[in-house]
């Protein structure tokens, strides 16, 4: 009984990380927004996403949301010529859940009809869930890192504790605050 557990244990772990890019990624394609939110946790990739698409006119201002590196990733998106003015932050939230919850109040304030979420491709499917859960008025898209993207089906070495940890945070999400994940 226990090896058949452990063989079961093993198998989801090889296919959760053999598909993970098509189960965890989600991007809804080329789309247009009035605002980019860029969230928080990581400040290479995912600002470096910003930049591009706001420099394709995809979205005219940004939110940065997330405590910790909100500051940086501001200051890297005005040195990458995006204008202060165009750059909005909420620096309060410290976990996906609040960064939904503390960005939608912003984004009613302004009543954005359309926002476009900005994360890492792994993260996106539990990001993007979590913003529909707090505004399902709000549409929502996803467009993630994609300069991180694995180049084969295998998340590279610094990125498969991130992406089992994906797994676990996507059920505890369904769970603690019922944010289905599919």
């Amino acid at each position: 009984m226990v090896v058949a557990f452990l063989v079961a244990v093993a198998f989801c772990l090889v296919v959760g990380l053999y598909f993970s890019k098509q189960i965890l990624c989600v991007s809804n394609g080329p789309a247009n927004g009035d605002v980019l939110v860029v969230l928080g946790g990581e400040s290479i990739h995912r600002p470096h996403r910003a930049v591009e698409l706001f420099q394709h006119g995809v979205a005219p201002r940004i939110l940065v949301s997330g405590t910790g590196d909100c500051l940086e990733v501001r200051t890297y998106l005005v040195g990458k010529g995006i204008p202060e003015m165009q750059v909005e932050l909420e620096c309060a939230s410290q976990n996906t859940k609040q960064n939904a919850e503390f960005s939608v109040r912003i984004l009613r304030e302004h009543k954005v009809k359309r926002a476009i979420i900005v994360t890492s491709w792994f993260h996106s499917r539990r990001a993007l869930k979590c913003f529909r859960h707090f505004a399902p008025e709000i549409e929502f898209t996803s467009s993630p890192t994609s300069d991180d993207l694995p180049r084969s089906h295998w998340p590279n070495r610094y990125e498969r504790g991130w992406v089992l940890n994906e797994y676990l945070k996507l059920g505890y999400y369904w769970i603690r605050y019922g944010i289905a994940p599919f």
